[in-house]
């Protein structure tokens, strides 16, 4: 049972992730930028476990914390 040629190679077109494969930006909150920066103040680095708890925390996937976090600490390097 092969794919006929226009499924082939396919990919999921969820609203998340366009057909490019990257995701979308994420718009956070100014809450949720307020809570990022203050534990940035705190650590400029976060373990799994704080990343974990952070992202359940906000509602965020791990990925965009540590995503975020790298950005940030790109950002603080720049304006040192």
């Amino acid at each position: 049972a092969e794919q006929p040629p226009a499924e082939r190679g396919r990919e999921c077109s969820c609203p998340e992730e366009p057909r490019g494969g990257r995701r979308l930006r994420t718009a956070f909150s100014a809450e949720q930028i307020s809570t990022l920066e203050s534990s940035f103040q705190r650590h400029r680095y976060l373990g799994a476990a704080e990343r974990r708890k952070l992202a359940g925390r906000m509602r965020l996937s791990e990925v965009q914390i540590k995503t975020w976090f790298q950005n940030r600490r790109m950002k603080l390097k720049r304006q040192l």
